[in-house]
């Protein structure tokens, strides 16, 4: 694996180091971390199928398993700025998993799972790899530990079917998490109808029908989402890995069917095995791009709270803000 040097390869895409990173020197992806604590984020700048299989191995971990699922967005509609699958297409094949994903709690075209099929199936999902939508059947119940809000994380009960969940996300911003990336693709993203309405009422109700009459307070929502995230992370243990596509970087989640146009450019593809240093990454390199662009979108992170869920997260052991950055040569 050829890797960059942080700070030269930083220089040269105009975007200056990151206060909360700890730079990876040159050398291979073994030697070149500062510190072996501290979760390695790989990066790789121009987005392409190839590269984004480049940073899964980089990685050096394996999704293997008797079943692989593949959480992805399907996104609302076709004005929507989810991922593409042609964009992803080498990646899945490489994992040979199924899409997994969940019914939505809010009127849409993926309230129901008729409905959510059709969305998929016209956005490519289906032909690519199948999808199994978790929540079809009911949920299931997991454990939340150390939560202030929840003691509990409602799931698709499908999802006892996998035993490895690659975790791929389109990082961007969100009109109510302020962005979206890895921790709200396997806290939100993972719940049921039932669960994303656990985690909007900050563990008040379950039910759907009365999820907008029970919202939590903007604080207690995200950090909702990072103890969910806990869950996840403590159900699958080392059998998890997460990879963020940072393109079409809209104010907007890919859950809303008619988004703001992007203002920045994109940004790259990450992987880490640590969720909270990955998201913390994009958002760093957001903060700390030379893109005029970003704005829009930092405004937008800044005013819903949303480095709150990094730093929750944090607290609870879901993973570290602190990280080392490897860029991978192309």
């Amino acid at each position: 694996m050829k890797l960059k040097s942080l700070f030269t390869t930083l220089l040269l895409a105009g975007v200056m180091p990151f206060a909360s990173c700890v730079a990876a020197e040159q050398g291979s992806a073994e030697t070149s971390a500062v510190s072996e604590n501290i979760p390695t984020v790989y990066y790789i700048k121009n987005i392409t199928p190839q590269n984004i299989v480049k940073v899964y191995n980089a990685l050096g971990k394996k999704a293997e398993g008797n079943k692989i699922g593949i959480k992805i967005s399907t996104g609302e509609s076709n004005k929507s700025n989810h991922l593409d699958t042609a964009l992803i297409a080498d990646f899945v094949r490489v994992i040979n998993g199924t899409f997994v994903e969940c019914n939505t709690a809010y009127a849409g075209n993926r309230l129901k799972t008729e409905d959510h099929l059709k969305t998929a199936k016209e956005h490519g999902f289906t032909d690519l790899s199948g999808i199994d939508i978790l929540d079809a059947d009911g949920d299931m119940e997991i454990p939340v530990v150390g939560g202030k809000h929840l003691t509990k994380d409602i799931v698709g009960n499908h999802m006892k079917n996998y035993d490895f969940m690659v975790v791929l996300s389109h990082f961007k911003g969100h009109q109510m998490g302020g962005f979206g990336g890895a921790l709200k693709n396997i806290s939100i993203g993972l719940g049921s109808s039932a669960g994303k309405t656990y985690i909007h009422s900050a563990g008040k109700t379950s039910d759907v029908e009365s999820i907008w009459k029970n919202r939590a307070e903007q604080a207690d929502f995200i950090e909702s989402m990072a103890e969910a995230a806990k869950a996840i992370t403590d159900y699958y243990g080392d059998n998890i890995l997460y990879v963020n596509v940072a393109n079409r970087l809209s104010v907007d989640c890919d859950c809303n069917g008619n988004p703001a146009e992007p203002e920045m450019g994109d940004l790259g593809v990450f992987a880490s095995l640590d969720p909270v240093a990955l998201d913390r990454a994009c958002v760093d390199m957001v903060m700390n791009s030379d893109d005029p662009g970003k704005a829009s979108l930092i405004e937008r992170i800044n005013s819903r709270l949303g480095t709150l869920i990094l730093s929750h997260a944090e607290e609870l052991g879901v993973g570290s803000q602190k990280y080392n950055l490897v860029v991978v040569e192309e």
